[in-house]
């Protein structure tokens, strides 16, 4: 129980004294469930009715199988936009549809969550890279942002991209379609969430412009005298067992998103779990986070749900009103479950701008513009793999963004890695060691002696680079050298087209009376050398652990004192 159903192993012991703390957090959190799981269902393109199913049964899977005792799973702000656009140009307009390629689509991100987690496949989320991440969240931030517009001012908008979005909104507005009041209601909510985040963080902001908004709807009857469009009536009774169905073709339509989602899911709550485990100085298992995280994606699916993550804001909020463990989680999903079979006539009146306005607040708290005029000032190439994940997941797709996106940093990775730093390194009076000519153009060159550095393993790509760079040092050296000393601590692999040309130039500088030595190559890649035959080839006596004992064997074999080397 204690590896495969944590959650429900710490229900089994639970202790008494949590229980309070428990309940109290679980009613808090449920306050902002409700029109945080509405309004993101409705972001991602379903009826509001399926962010409360998909708060559900999230926190049930995850109070049995999570290892995290307060982490928080739900509809996430930043998967509305991937989901919305991979449902909605396969929906065709019917809203039975959508939500069944919303089921499929959880099924199918459960299903890789659970590969990732069986595989020990985690590292793959390190391909979101900082600059990556920061472009995307910015991009899904507006995307968001934009598709919300048209319900806080009180009119529907169909269009497909953002910029069609965006000149929809303006053309509505401009032609009299914003409804003044709803406008009134989403703007005024907006204002009192964020007012309230900045200046009292601790007052539930989202409850109280819930209850405000929704107070007013009802009493002066808001969406009969002015047209507010509202939450309506909402099926009484709890999600139904269903096998989302869709055709083949949708599922591998679907997939490349799914991959995509649960990698999303992966990074953040990775990173969340940590800090969770961080605080109450415990470890969590990675593996066990992706298990959870897998089956509470394949039981939402199940009933009539979407895909979800853990979620940032409201685990805080569980946090900060005391909850102690799972139970937590609980309670907000019974409470839930109470309201739909109980009164689900209760949020009726709930104005849909108000919605509009709950999931604008949360995409204003993930973006992060000043991170990308950070990386603007501290280093322009990842600035620039940020701008266009922006630009792509913005205006060409979500998918197809982040993959032109991870294409290039890998791209950049490999030029890297392909043109690496090199340097000639000299001695510098009253220093330790041997430094970058470059950095210390005052150093002293050592007479007969060239010394190299090269900061990257040496594979088919660089092979002949590096070849060429120590024929280029022994042209430019001021003396004729009798040595050439490669520093190669950095060098933790070579590869059997690099040892050809290594071979190859050792022969070339034989045939110039030049020695080839290194110093500091690591114990694998010595045996890697061995293993093709290159080290008996160079000379076992050739290889030093470190340059200065490499400078000592050539100062003892050629007598060079140290007083000439400060005359140079």
């Amino acid at each position: 129980m204690q590896r495969w159903a944590p959650g429900l192993h710490v229900l089994w012991r639970y202790p008494r004294r949590w229980l309070l703390g428990d309940l109290v957090a679980g009613m808090v959190l449920t306050a902002v469930l409700i029109p945080v799981g509405m309004g993101y269902a409705e972001a991602s393109g379903l009826p509001a009715i399926h962010g409360l199913y998909a708060t559900i049964i999230p926190l049930i899977a995850y109070a049995i199988f999570g290892p995290s005792r307060i982490m928080v799973l739900g509809p996430d702000s930043t998967l509305a936009a991937v989901i919305a656009a991979l449902i909605l140009p396969l929906a065709g307009g019917s809203v039975d549809r959508a939500v069944a390629l919303a089921g499929a689509l959880a099924l199918l991100s459960g299903g890789c969550l659970l590969m990732i987690g069986f595989a020990r496949l985690g590292m793959m989320a390190d391909l979101f890279s900082k600059p990556i991440r920061i472009g995307f969240m910015n991009a899904i931030a507006l995307t968001v942002i934009i598709g919300q517009l048209p319900k806080v001012f009180g009119f529907p908008v169909k269009a497909d991209g953002l910029l069609e979005k965006l000149q929809l909104t303006l053309e509505g507005m401009a032609g009299g379609k914003l409804n003044a009041v709803a406008a009134a209601i989403g703007l005024g909510s907006l204002g009192l969430i964020l007012a309230l985040r900045r200046w009292r963080p601790r007052w539930p902001g989202v409850l109280l412009a819930v209850i405000v908004a929704t107070v007013v709807c009802a009493g002066f009857e808001l969406d009969r005298t002015a047209q507010v469009v509202v939450l309506g009536r909402m099926p009484q009774g709890l999600p139904l067992l269903t096998l989302p169905l869709v055709s083949w073709s949708d599922l591998m339509a679907l997939l490349p998103g799914a991959a995509l989602i649960a990698m999303l899911s992966f990074a953040d709550t990775s990173v969340l779990s940590r800090a969770l485990a961080a605080r109450d100085s415990r470890g969590v298992s990675q593996d066990q986070e992706m298990f959870a995280l897998g089956v509470a994606n394949l039981a939402t699916g199940l009933f009539q749900g979407f895909p979800i993550s853990s979620s940032a804001s409201r685990t805080p909020v569980a946090e900060a009103a005391g909850s102690r463990s799972q139970l937590t989680g609980l309670v907000g999903a019974l409470a839930i479950a109470a309201l739909l079979i109980v009164a689900p006539d209760l949020l009726r009146h709930l104005p849909s701008a108000l919605l509009g306005a709950v999931v604008i607040a949360a995409c204003l708290s993930f973006a992060d513009v000043p991170g990308m005029l950070a990386l603007y000032r501290l280093r322009r190439t990842e600035f620039a793999l940020s701008a266009i994940s922006f630009f792509g997941v913005a205006f060409i797709g979500v998918i197809e963004g982040i993959v032109i996106a991870i294409l290039l940093a890998l791209l950049v990775l490999v030029w890297n890695a392909w043109h690496p730093y090199s340097a000639t390194l000299v001695r510098v009076d009253r220093r330790k060691g041997f430094h970058d000519v470059l950095r210390h153009p005052e150093g002293h060159f050592i007479p007969g002696l060239a010394i190299f550095r090269w900061d990257a393993p040496l594979f088919f790509a660089n092979a002949e680079i590096f070849r060429h760079r120590v024929l280029q040092i022994l042209e430019q050296s001021p003396t004729p050298p009798k040595w050439l000393i490669v520093a190669a601590d950095a060098i933790t692999d070579i590869d059997v087209t690099a040892a050809e040309s290594l071979e190859k130039l050792h022969r070339e500088l034989r045939q110039r009376g030049v020695e080839l030595h290194f110093a500091g190559l690591k114990g694998p890649v010595k045996d890697r050398l061995a293993h093709y035959g290159l080290m008996a080839q160079i000379g076992e006596d050739h290889f030093s652990s470190t340059v200065g004992s490499a400078v000592n064997r050539y100062r003892s074999q050629h007598a060079v004192d140290w007083k000439d080397w400060d005359e140079m």
